[in-house]
């Protein structure tokens, strides 16, 4: 059986919802779509939320959100699992409710995860509006983007995603990158390349989500906010080898990275053919610290004394 899912939202758990709030708005431009006592819902398109942050101690991943098309693909996917072995309930009208969607089960995959499968979703009253993003954001058939999870036994993981949840092979990276070996397999669930990408354990339940903008110079300027902001960058300006995105990678608040990318390519199921590529970025995508400047040496000083001739100031020819 073959279905769509996409990601639908992405629920975090978060120390500084203050900062959380900062970072979502001024950085990655997305916009308040509501806030409670201890909570708050962020938008980036026409849905009520796509993010729901809840104040506690995890400043993690606290639920995965995959949608699916109707309410009979979410039957059919609930009786899969369910015949699989998995624990699989519903949530309750409050949940449905909370989350804007029409009905969800919930789950965990074989890391721990928390998943909600949902279908069905509200729609804001009011127009998606960003104080920074001049185009918008890549969602619609698509979903909201992407997560690289992390997987205590990545091979079950993988047979979970790609023979339960319905996930198809788009393509495999494994390479080395400066001693550390990397090995990463990405899944797709309807057009986007891959809405899962799964590798190694992780700090976090993920080592990044990705945002997808409609416009290559609303990723330099998110680039630009970030350093503004002192957002710690932890990969360049770069572009993949796979999915085609020309993006960078920072931390958010709570510590694991998001990825803010435009350009990516899509899945055509009827042609489409998985590769393995041995390097993880065409170009760029580099760690910021190799652009430091090179410390001053003491050799270096002897060599300046030298110049002056009398070991007086330093005569500086222009």
């Amino acid at each position: 059986m073959s279905h769509d899912i996409r990601l639908g939202y992405l629920g975090f758990e978060v120390r500084d919802l203050a900062a959380w709030e900062r970072f979502a708005v001024d950085v990655l431009g997305l916009e308040v779509g509501a806030r409670g006592e201890g909570t708050l819902d962020l938008r980036c398109d026409d849905r009520a939320a796509r993010f729901f942050l809840t104040e506690g101690p995890g400043d993690d991943v606290a639920v995965f959100g995959w949608e699916v098309d109707d309410e009979s693909a979410l039957d059919a996917l609930t009786e899969r699992l369910l015949t699989a072995g998995v624990d699989v309930h519903p949530g309750t009208e409050d949940e449905a409710r909370r989350r804007g969607v029409t009905r969800l089960m919930k789950l965990h995959d074989p890391s721990g995860h928390p998943l909600e499968l949902f279908h069905g979703h509200d729609r804001a009253k009011t127009p998606f509006t960003s104080s920074h993003v001049l185009s918008s954001f890549v969602t619609g058939e698509q979903g909201l983007g992407h997560v690289v999870i992390s997987a205590a036994e990545p091979a079950r993981s993988m047979g979970f995603y790609r023979d339960l949840l319905g996930f198809r092979l788009s393509d495999r990276i494994a390479c080395d990158i400066h001693g550390y070996a990397v090995d990463i397999t990405f899944f797709h669930g309807g057009p986007r390349h891959h809405s899962v990408a799964i590798g190694g354990p992780q700090r976090k339940r993920v080592h990044h989500f990705m945002l997808e903008v409609a416009s290559m110079d609303d990723v330099g300027l998110a680039f630009d906010r970030a350093l503004r902001g002192g957002v710690r960058i932890t990969q360049t300006l770069g572009r993949h080898p796979n999915d085609r995105m020309f993006s960078f990678y920072a931390k958010t608040p709570s510590g694991f990275h998001f990825e803010y990318g435009w350009g990516g390519r899509t899945v055509d199921d009827a042609t489409w053919k998985p590769t393995t590529y041995d390097h993880i970025s065409e170009w760029g995508h580099q760690a910021p610290e190799m652009f430091a400047p090179k410390p001053h040496t003491a050799t270096t000083e002897k060599t300046d004394e030298r110049t002056t001739g009398t070991g007086g100031e330093v005569r500086r020819d222009r």
